[in-house]
């Protein structure tokens, strides 16, 4: 797990460092005030904070205060000399409180609870995943000369939005249909991205992406010939998405 270390005491981050590198966790940043810390949250987006209670600037309550605001949350894990603030700590959403100088064993067995915590909301999230994706449809359909056309979602390319309606590129023609590329967009997001403002390509026709001219961009869509235009704006989350294919 990446973790953060807040405390103003340099000698208690070196340890706690060697402490969380032993273990086999990474520490991403130290800060040495609870303002420093929220700052560091911001950008680096840690598993777990090792929070100090007594520190200048702020201290480690308030610091816990201002993190249970912020979603997703670290998990807070209090680090001190002084026992008389654990109830405050409990109540302040923590996930541990532990007493200086700090046992490597009981670290150990806090960040592991805090692990299984992760890995539970990790699998409750991929079953919500699971259960919007059995809820959504499979087929589209389309009102065409022949009567109701239904084109399964995994025989679709790409949406193309044009004024009032869309267009539906799939395995056997395409279909015009009366929908917004919005709404397809977040019914489908596991299936398909946005390229611009008027396009959705699906992910498993996704064949790679070229430069037309500096600064402009063209993808290939699978069994196709056709190539359609890349916007700067959708540049970025593309080219992640295609790192992950």
């Amino acid at each position: 797990m990446d973790i953060l270390i807040c405390d103003d005491e340099p000698l208690a981050v070196e340890r706690l460092s060697r402490l969380v590198s032993q273990l086999g966790h990474h520490v991403i940043a130290t800060a040495q005030h609870g303002i420093q810390a929220l700052e560091m949250v911001q950008q680096y987006e840690p598993d777990v904070i090792l929070l100090d209670i007594q520190m200048p600037e702020m201290d480690g309550l308030t610091c816990a205060q201002h993190l249970s605001r912020l979603n997703p949350m670290p998990a807070v894990v209090f680090c001190t000399a002084y026992d008389v603030h654990a109830l405050q700590a409990i109540q302040s959403q923590a996930k541990g409180y532990l007493l200086k100088p700090i046992a490597k064993s009981e670290l150990q067995t806090v960040l592991d609870n805090v692990t299984k915590l992760t890995q539970a909301q990790i699998s409750n999230i991929e079953q919500k995943e699971i259960m919007e994706e059995k809820n959504q449809r499979q087929q589209i359909a389309a009102k065409t000369y022949r009567g109701l056309e239904l084109i399964p979602i995994e025989n679709i390319y790409y949406f193309l939005a044009d004024q009032k309606y869309v267009t539906v590129r799939h395995k056997n023609g395409s279909v015009l249909i009366d929908e917004t590329l919005k709404d397809l967009e977040q019914e489908f997001a596991h299936k398909f991205i946005r390229i611009h403002r008027n396009a959705l390509i699906s992910l498993d026709y996704l064949d790679g992406m070229e430069v037309i001219t500096s600064g402009q961009y063209h993808v290939r869509c699978r069994e196709l010939d056709e190539k359609l235009a890349v916007s700067r704006r959708h540049l970025p989350l593309l080219r992640e998405r295609m790192q992950n294919l």
